[in-house]
């Protein structure tokens, strides 16, 4: 190997590790703010849970007892259930809007970058791996041809000196 393919190679390999580096902290990163989004997010829709539990319960009592000194008992059951489910699904439908990839979507950026600028860099290097094995190949079917290019040029100077003598 020559040193300008070792230096290419040391280059290819510091931004790979670079590149790699940088994408794993974004992982962490995304993955640590999930977390806390998720952490904060089950907090406050368990206290909201035991909040709204004990005013409904609370409102059931009072909604029942009212609605059934109008209706009756079986009357006033249903109606305050159909509010319950009702109650139940604008708490679902507001927990399901809750969104955290607007806030991670810089992270996310910043790791597809790095993950683009790696698949490049090892294409790359497997283009220059693939070109030296076939000039290896070729070498090694004609040794001669291959060796004759690389020693014309010196020949040829050996031979122009030797002339202006």
């Amino acid at each position: 190997m020559n040193s300008k393919m070792t230096r290419d190679l040391e280059r290819t390999r510091s931004r790979v590790a670079r590149n790699a580096n940088i994408a794993l902290r974004a992982e962490r990163v995304i993955a640590r703010r999930r977390f806390a989004m998720l952490r904060t997010q089950t907090g406050l829709l368990t206290f909201a849970g035991l909040v709204a539990g004990i005013g409904v319960i609370m409102l059931n009592v009072g909604a029942f007892f009212w609605i059934a000194s109008f209706q009756g008992n079986a009357a006033a059951g249903v109606i305050v259930a159909i509010v319950n489910f009702v109650l139940a699904v604008l708490l679902a439908l507001f927990a399901a809007r809750v969104n955290v990839d607007a806030e991670l979507a810089p992270f996310m950026e910043v790791r597809d970058i790095a993950m683009q600028d790696i698949e490049t860099e090892v294409g790359d290097a497997l283009s220059e791996v693939h070109d030296l094995a076939e000039n290896v190949r070729r070498m090694a079917k004609d040794p001669f041809s291959s060796t004759l290019s690389g020693l014309i040029g010196p020949a040829l100077s050996i031979l122009l000196k030797a002339m202006k003598k």
